[in-house]
């Protein structure tokens, strides 16, 4: 194992995210209202109304078991559907809009603009709902069959946002959590420009804060049984992978700590040092690293 200061990218110290107030407060469901940033205006175009209603009619009866009255003959048209569905969905009222727009996507052409609207809505309701993993699916679809939409970027967002939603412990398998962050991450090399883009970096800064926090209590966890090489182990991952985040700095006071316990002088020396360059206000480093404090 090696002992010494863990690698960080860059010469530089690193510039610590703003931690005011927690990014995945966005994360929650929505409650039907809509979350991306410059919703389209319906478009105007053809709708196919000759494909296979009896099984729009199907899902629509097991959606109407869900929540929300609803009466399909108020609206024998795709038309007047959409707009309906859509009006709902503006007012909030997902019981209404989502088995609209659940059927919406049997009756709408593969290649209508709205068949992506009307996943991206369905999906939001239900995020709603609570069934983060079908919303993450279908705002998938949205952004993998519809890629030039103007809502395929917010899907992706959205896709990530599903994910993240269901991972809301750090100590807890983090599987979702890095469906989440590879999703965000896909969403910035595909729509780099885009303001959805921008929002899923400060997702992905919040994501890294939970897997450094995960880490972190491992890392203590270990300390308090003394194995020391262990808890290494665990801080070092803090600070090499997670070096943004609010547990990077007590990553290195605790490594500190644990080479004072075992005797590794020389080590102890160098992270006191790593400590005062990038994490000089960190809680608890003049304690550790008193020698450093009073060099300053």
């Amino acid at each position: 194992m090696s002992r010494g200061v863990p690698e960080l990218s860059g010469a530089e110290a690193p510039a610590r995210p703003p931690l005011g107030g927690s990014v995945l407060e966005h994360v929650a469901p929505v409650r039907c209202r809509l979350r991306h940033i410059g919703a389209p205006a319906p478009p105007s175009g053809r709708f196919n109304a000759g494909v296979t209603r009896l099984a729009g009619a199907v899902l629509l009866v097991a959606a109407t078991a869900c929540g929300g009255s609803y009466d399909p003959g108020q609206h024998p048209t795709p038309e007047s559907l959409y707009e309906a569905s859509l009006r709902s969905f503006r007012m909030g009222d997902c019981g209404k809009a989502r088995p609209g727009f659940q059927r919406l996507t049997f009756e709408l052409e593969g290649s209508d603009p709205r068949q992506a609207e009307a996943r991206y809505y369905l999906a939001e309701c239900l995020l709603d709902d609570g069934d983060e993993l079908e919303a993450a699916r279908q705002f998938r679809r949205v952004s993998d069959e519809f890629p030039r939409h103007e809502l395929a970027p917010d899907a992706l967002l959205r896709a990530g946002d599903a994910n993240a939603e269901l991972w809301k412990d750090p100590e807890l398998d983090p599987t979702y959590g890095e469906t989440a962050v590879a999703t965000y991450q896909e969403l910035m090399g595909r729509y780099p420009a885009s303001p959805a883009a921008q929002r899923a970096r400060l997702r992905i800064a919040e994501l890294n804060d939970m897997f450094a926090e995960k880490e972190f209590k491992a890392g203590i966890f270990y300390m308090r049984l003394r194995a020391y090489d262990s808890a290494i182990i665990y801080f070092k991952e803090v600070v090499a992978r997670f070096g943004q985040s609010r547990f990077a700095g007590p990553a290195v006071v605790r490594l500190v700590e644990a080479f004072d316990r075992i005797g590794y002088d020389d080590e102890k020396r160098d992270m006191c040092q790593y400590l005062k360059r990038y994490y000089p206000n960190t809680e608890g480093a003049a304690k550790a690293c008193p020698e450093t404090a009073s060099s300053r």
